[in-house]
């Protein structure tokens, strides 16, 4: 069964066409990469997916259902999401950050419920944040607000979360813990459509890759057959080159051999 279907799908800004007819599915339980160097309209097709943005013509479906007709909190129990950054002007507690994840499913004016707060305690402390619990969310390293808002969109308990960019801004160490963690969350059952230019990341972690560029879906499917030498000779100027650490994959540049550079650390074995 797909969790998404996107059909179609046209978008421009004023005369400048971003979305030229992009169509591809997900598959339910599965984190399926949105791959594409920078411009290759990975966010803007994020947003019309999201209904931030209106697209001038196609379908976009989430669990069966045709979005266009959805209420904004009607879409808020289908889908969660995590945005690049996210900088508060107002020193909100981790707690309280979290808690807003539980907003579509507030009871009126009668606000969260003790098993809301019971449940923000709970995706607390799986993720290792309890300790920070009362730390206002302002004053916290980039790394740590990453993981805040996806705990905040783990405690909005959707089948579907989208992640634009997740570990843009972190060091490795940092980006590697973002992306374990993803997938302890399709684990559990959540589809995940996850935005990235780094090709390195989903070919280790993801279970699909969507491959955008031009404006358009180049391709998709399992990472070792869209990830190729052919592909990102298509979406770089400069050659890169598939290749393998043990079983590991790993993209990296091709030289030539008058353009080796001279590293610091001398010749590799």
């Amino acid at each position: 069964m797909n969790m998404m279907d996107v059909g179609d799908l046209w978008f421009s800004y004023g005369k400048k066409p971003i979305l030229s007819g992009a169509s591809f599915f997900v598959e339910e339980g599965t984190l399926c990469g949105l791959f594409g160097p920078n411009g290759s309209g990975k966010t803007t097709l994020f947003k019309c997916c999201l209904k931030f943005l209106a697209y001038a013509r196609g379908t976009v479906c989430m669990d069966g259902t045709d979005i266009s007709g959805l209420s904004v909190s009607q879409m808020a129990r289908l889908v969660s999401y995590v945005p690049q950054d996210h900088a508060p002007p107002f020193p909100f507690l981790v707690k309280e950050i979290v808690l807003m994840g539980r907003s579509p499913h507030l009871r009126g004016v009668f606000g969260a419920s003790s098993e809301d707060k019971r449940k923000v305690c709970d995706v607390l402390d799986s993720m290792g944040l309890l300790d920070i619990a009362d730390s206002p969310y302002n004053q916290l390293s980039g790394g740590q607000r990453q993981l805040v808002l996806m705990a905040r969109a783990i405690a909005q308990e959707t089948p579907l979360m989208f992640l634009d960019e997740p570990t843009a801004a972190l060091d490795f160490s940092n980006q590697l813990k973002v992306w374990k963690l993803v997938r302890s969350i399709v684990d559990d059952g959540v589809t995940v459509l996850a935005c990235s230019h780094d090709p390195n990341h989903v070919s280790w972690f993801c279970d699909k890759v969507v491959v955008m560029g031009s404006n358009k879906i180049l391709d998709s499917g399992p990472p070792e057959d869209v990830i190729t030498d052919a592909t990102l000779g298509t979406l770089y100027a400069e050659p890169c080159v598939r290749s393998y650490s043990g079983s590991v994959p790993v993209i990296i540049p091709r030289f030539s051999p008058g353009q080796i550079p001279s590293f610091p650390w001398g010749a590799c074995p």
